[in-house]
């Protein structure tokens, strides 16, 4: 069917019809045919001027190709021909937003044309916290979770929120309150342990487990919970137990916990057969990473296969193709909201910003985009021929799109640990402003490692180490792991993004 959307595209314009043309147009999102679709739909709505519903096509089309100038026009001229459409409103408060524009009027007005929707009320939350009412926004949460303390996905963004301000000893308290209120409720406890486990708070999820356990009774899930915990904390007898009693269960999550903890109790061959027997059919794409260390480790020959090809690295200096990085960093800096490091992710002293940077229209963010989006295409072209299997060397590779993107300021001693991206294909790091060579240290202090991988009680050397330079941009399988060396002082900027999987 995808084949024939272009055709689909041409009919319906050919035939006039601004019906027909939304058919053809939904067809096209739901094909990935967006890029084909965008000129063709522009015609429809010079044709079709009072035509809201078009409009808002043209602008779900543009914002799925990222390009969000265009969307912003398009949502804009949809709601002014039907003020009142509760869709078009959410649409355009979320094009807004994730453009860069004030946005916490326009998702008021949306939630008071919707249903009560609480997954709005987490986006209008985020454009009040990037507007300066955090307090407020945070406040709002906490009354929706206080009257209806089973609301889960509430329970995770607060505790986002929290960690990211610095409370660390009660950024869970949701949870707290809402077990206190309902303890015999499995899966608040569940969710409260998998905020506490996603983010390495392995004694804490212990202590917690307990506690279910008295006021939920059995359940697998606390079962797994205590073996991930266990086996991160190196009790690793225990753990086994743990996971042999859940042998039965199918859960793509716990089975990649099983691995680390093969790897981490020595069992290097099991764990690797384990991870390798999986991989190709792994929804979580995590288990490639762990296929890659087991081989290096054994001395199979097929971790060059996997991911020693040097054309797998590409190292590209942008520095003439970018806007001038001061005031590209000045741009990047004003975007760093947060006093404290993430909750769930890589960065150890610095912050990271939120949403996706480069659907953000201010043009120095455009201008980045594009010479980043420029850069992965020479890198692709340049990538050996297609091999069944393999996660890198796919037979599509385009369009090329991006999963995520954003930037991490870290200060003295800030670094990454190491790490690998699932949600992506190829990942990357672009360095913006970096601390001056005698802040920075002796030999490669605040150095790209990649192929390293320090946890697990492994001690695996990188593949390769990359020098960063301002306007340096580095492009890697999201399989590889990765990380950073300590630097010691001074300020280092950077830039970050993964290339989706294409299809």
């Amino acid at each position: 069917m995808t084949a024939q959307i272009p055709q689909l595209l041409a009919q319906a314009r050919a035939s006039g019809s601004a019906d027909a043309m939304l058919r053809a147009g939904a067809m096209a999102l739901q094909g990935g045919a967006e890029a084909e679709a965008a000129p063709v739909i522009a015609e429809a709505v010079r044709d079709h001027p009072d035509h809201p519903q078009l409009w808002q096509l043209l602008g779900l089309i543009h914002r799925t190709l990222d390009d969000h100038a265009p969307a912003v026009n398009a949502f804009a001229r949809a709601a002014a021909l039907a003020p009142n459409d509760p869709m078009i409103a959410h649409g355009r408060a979320c094009v807004c937003f994730e453009a860069g524009l004030p946005a916490a009027a326009l998702f008021a007005e949306a939630r008071r044309l919707n249903r009560p929707d609480r997954a709005m009320l987490l986006r209008h939350a985020a454009a009040r916290i990037a507007e300066g009412d955090g307090e407020a926004a945070m406040a709002e949460i906490e009354g929706e979770l206080a009257r209806t303390p089973r609301w889960l996905e509430g329970h995770a963004a607060l505790a986002r929120l929290r960690w990211a301000r610095g409370e660390r000893e009660d950024f869970d308290a949701s949870y707290e309150a809402a077990v206190a209120a309902a303890p015999g409720e499995a899966p608040l406890w569940r969710a409260w342990l998998d905020t506490l486990l996603h983010d390495g708070l392995h004694a804490r999820a212990l202590e917690v487990v307990e506690r279910a356990r008295a006021a939920a009774g059995p359940n697998q899930a606390f079962d797994a919970a205590e073996a991930v915990a266990r086996s991160e904390l190196g009790e690793l007898e225990r753990a086994g137990a743990l996971f042999a009693g859940l042998a039965g269960v199918q859960d793509p999550s716990l089975l990649v916990h099983q691995v680390r903890h093969l790897f981490r109790a020595g069992r290097i061959a099991e764990a690797t057969e384990l991870a390798h027997r999986n991989a190709p059919r792994d929804p979580t794409a995590h288990l490639w990473s762990y296929v890659s260390i087991g081989w290096r480790l054994l001395g199979d020959p097929r971790w060059e296969w996997l991911e020693g090809d040097p054309r797998f690295i590409g190292i590209y200096d942008l520095a003439d193709r970018l806007p001038p990085l001061d005031a590209l960093a000045e741009r990047l800096r004003a975007l760093h909201l947060a006093t404290h490091q993430p909750l769930d992710q890589s960065v150890r002293g610095g912050t990271q910003t939120e949403g996706h940077l480069f659907s953000r229209i201010a043009p120095e963010i455009r201008a980045l985009r594009q010479a980043c989006a420029e850069a992965v295409e020479r890198h692709v072209a340049q990538l050996p021929p297609p091999q069944p299997g393999h996660p890198l060397l796919l037979q599509q590779r385009a369009p090329i799109r991006f999963a995520g993107s954003w930037s991490v300021r870290l200060a003295g001693g800030g670094r990454h640990v190491d790490h690998f991206h699932p949600s992506g294909w190829l990942s990357s790091a672009l360095y913006i402003s970096l601390p001056d060579p005698a802040e920075r240290g002796e030999g490669e202090a605040g150095w790209l490692t990649l192929g390293r991988v320090t946890e697990l009680g492994l001690d695996l050397p990188p593949i390769r180490t990359v020098e960063p330079k301002p306007g340096r941009l580095i492009l890697f399988p999201s399989t590889m792991w990765h990380g950073t060396r300590p630097f010691e002082a001074g300020e280092r900027l950077a830039v970050a993004f993964d290339v989706k999987r294409p299809g």
